[in-house]
């Protein structure tokens, strides 16, 4: 059974749900939780925020935050993580902002540098930096695996 099988069942079993906002996996986490049988029983929505103004227009991201942090930085998604729950009202939500590669890395953020923000509303979300490796495909995979591992690990208390 698939990491993302084992979350649905665990969250349909528990009547949770879910939202995610994505920039550097462009929804891939939705599309691995959606292409399951049933998944709209517990997933909600998706914004992919692939553009720093769709972060701030749509999500709500404080520009403050871009200009100061960057776009990739553990405040970045966070406030990511808190917009899509103001805009969806879900149990959980995943955020994840980070540099997949192949361009785009600096000595500073590297390519696979990827902050990810996991939570249940009403609660701090876990926040950490992923640091994958690979091609792009593989970090955006890595990513997906890191984030769907640590809702598992938080609802299955």
């Amino acid at each position: 059974m698939s990491q993302a099988d084992q979350l649905q069942k665990l969250m349909r079993e528990n009547k949770l749900t879910l939202s995610c906002a994505e920039s550097c996996t462009g929804g891939a986490i939705a599309a691995a939780m959606t292409k399951i049988p049933s998944a709209s029983d517990y997933f909600l929505g998706s914004v992919v925020s692939y553009s720093n103004d769709m972060k701030v227009d749509v999500l709500g991201v404080p520009e403050e935050l871009i200009e100061e942090y960057g776009a990739v930085s553990s405040e970045v998604a966070q406030a990511m993580w808190q917009g899509i729950l103001a805009i969806v009202e879900s149990d959980y939500a995943i955020a994840v902002t980070g540099i997949a590669g192949p361009t785009g890395g600096t000595p500073k953020k590297p390519v696979g540098t990827v902050w990810a923000a996991v939570g249940r509303r009403g609660e701090e979300p876990a926040l950490w930096n992923v640091r994958a490796s690979g091609t792009r495909e593989e970090i955006i995979e890595q990513s997906i695996d890191a984030v769907l591992g640590k809702l598992y690990e938080l609802i299955n208390v």
